[in-house]
């Protein structure tokens, strides 16, 4: 398995890293994908990748949480990174729109989502979108701004059936984790019904943990539980989720 979205740098893990990480491969997981936050996260985020380079893999981006007055500036410095030859990014992100705290920002998140695009097509990465609150304003956008050279995948997927279908129709992937697992998580309208060919497992760790340690820390080898989860929801063998998972994952990063 590929855990496509976790924040394994996150402080939450500076007290056991290392004893996560190998749960993590003992449970199957043979890649974790990091998103960016903001300019605070980077540091953390490459000492987890140089310390396990092919295991750990890193993304660019600006999260429209951290999108304020100043992320013109916050935006210099994904750009930097990503026009660097030291770091081989797998993904621009985490990037999107987010209007469940404050819905002030929206302008500019939105400015930050098409330029974060426009990098994404200028260096031939993915995107990895955050909607919280805004999933018609992100496919909106999208709807504007989709071309030839425009992939990715919409994390923590937990949109409607039409939802889902346009998304895919312009090509993204569907992020699946541990709301999946939720009774009220919706997700059980929506998965019997998607292409296990448009899906990417992940956790989006340290938060949403899934059934049964909801409301704990998340960690990478949890993935097994959404696998287990999708394969019920498709009724389908859990190595047939976790081997078709892996490789849309391997394709779309360009693993």
């Amino acid at each position: 398995m590929i855990d496509s979205h976790a924040h394994i740098y996150s402080s939450k893990f500076s007290k056991d890293r290392e004893s996560v990480l190998q749960r993590a491969r003992e449970a199957g997981v043979t890649q974790i994908l990091m998103p960016n936050i903001d300019s605070s996260s980077i540091v953390a985020m490459f000492g987890v990748e140089d310390q396990h380079p092919d295991f750990c893999k890193s993304m660019m981006g600006l999260h429209p949480c951290s999108v304020k007055e100043d992320f013109e500036k916050e935006l210099e410095i994904v750009e930097m990174w990503l026009s660097t030859d030291k770091r081989n990014f797998v993904a621009v992100g985490e990037m999107g729109l987010d209007l469940y705290w404050d819905k002030s920002f929206y302008p500019q998140q939105a400015e930050a989502f098409k330029i974060q695009v426009a990098w994404a097509k200028k260096y031939a990465l993915p995107v990895v979108l955050h909607a919280r609150d805004a999933m018609s304003e992100t496919i909106a956008l999208l709807e504007e701004l989709k071309d030839e050279k425009l992939t990715g995948v919409l994390h923590c997927f937990t949109g409607s059936l039409e939802e889902a279908q346009q998304l895919i129709e312009m090509g993204f992937y569907l992020g699946i984790g541990g709301v999946a697992t939720f009774k009220k998580g919706g997700l059980d309208k929506v998965l019997p019904h998607i292409p296990l060919e448009q899906l990417l497992l992940e956790t989006d760790c340290p938060y949403l943990a899934p059934v049964p340690y909801r409301g704990k820390r998340n960690e990478p080898g949890y993935t097994r539980f959404v696998a287990e989860k999708v394969a019920e929801y498709q009724h389908l063998d859990i190595q047939e989720v976790i081997a078709q998972t892996t490789a849309n994952t391997k394709q779309l990063f360009k693993l």
